[in-house]
């Protein structure tokens, strides 16, 4: 079974997951706004990070963003029902 290792940034609007995009490609630290930002509590404390996850384990738009990305890449927002990810894949 394929595992990747993603950690993300989770907001409730679409323009606040696009105001932390344009700060990560103009070089902060996706950990650091992960923890300022993230409406994920648990993760935030981590940098955002999610661990090893298989597919199935997480909500399909998520899911489906997440198995796409190259190592070290991080996505457009991508909407869920719990609200806006920026995802980066680790491994």
């Amino acid at each position: 079974m394929n595992k990747i290792k993603c950690s993300h940034i989770l907001v409730g609007k679409q323009s606040e997951a696009l105001a932390i995009l344009e700060r990560i490609k103009k070089g902060e630290k996706f950990g650091k706004l992960a923890k300022e930002l993230s409406t994920d509590t648990g993760s935030a404390k981590r940098d955002g990070n999610l661990g090893y996850f298989t597919k199935g384990m997480m909500v399909k738009p998520f899911e489906e963003a997440a198995f796409k990305l190259e190592i070290g890449q991080v996505s457009e927002p991508v909407k869920s029902e719990f609200g806006y990810h920026i995802i980066k894949r680790m491994g």
